[in-house]
């Protein structure tokens, strides 16, 4: 059977990444080329982030960027026509030799994009966060027999049922805090819908 077809946004890391570019000229005085042919120049291929803030005292992200685009390692994160045509393969290589979970998976997709039109879906090469403008919840192929669903919680004011397990994320101030091991598609009933809803609410977009 055809795999129905998502329709994914562009992760805010990307969005991220594209705007520094953007602003490097703004920031530094320099465009681009300019800065592609200043690393060029200076032969330390092996280490151009350190010459640029040890010369130019850039800063990390600048830096790092800079000198990716010119090791030509920037592809996939900061081109975003790249990184949507590459997004449903990412899904499909996710579960490569896992394929009986993709149901789950699929299932999953359609129940949090019910939640609102304003649910993003921006797939890794390893796991598919679900954001608002932060992400609220996450889908992840975690064994052959199991996908991991988690969802931040952080500020929930309701107990935790048995089968939601605490990830030790709030512990450690990550946003995912707790994750449904999911087995069968059976699984994904009322009790994860309710949930899932609860982590939408609590993670409204910026006024």
């Amino acid at each position: 059977m055809a795999k129905k077809k998502t329709d994914y946004h562009i992760h805010p890391l990307i969005a991220y990444c594209q705007a520094v570019i953007d602003n490097i000229p703004a920031k530094t005085g320099k465009t681009i080329a300019q800065w592609m042919a200043i690393l060029k120049k200076s032969g330390k291929e092996a280490n151009y982030r350190a010459f640029l803030k040890g010369e130019y005292n850039l800063g990390a992200t600048t830096g790092a960027i800079l000198a990716d685009l010119a090791l030509g390692k920037t592809k996939d994160y900061t081109n975003p026509k790249t990184y949507l045509s590459e997004a449903s393969g990412y899904i499909e290589k996710m579960y490569q030799g896992k394929e009986a979970l993709r149901p789950i998976h699929d299932a999953l997709v359609d129940l949090v994009l019910s939640l609102g039109k304003d649910v993003r879906i921006c797939p890794c090469q390893t796991i598919v966060p679900v954001y608002r403008d932060h992400v609220f919840a996450q889908i992840k192929p975690t064994t052959k027999t199991r996908v991991d669903f988690s969802l931040a919680l952080k500020n929930s004011k309701k107990n935790p049922v048995k089968r939601l397990i605490d990830t030790g994320g709030l512990a450690k101030g990550d946003r995912l805090t707790h994750r449904f091991a999911l087995v069968s598609i059976k699984e994904i009933d009322a009790e994860v819908k309710s949930w899932v809803q609860m982590a939408y609410d609590l993670n409204p977009p910026k006024e």
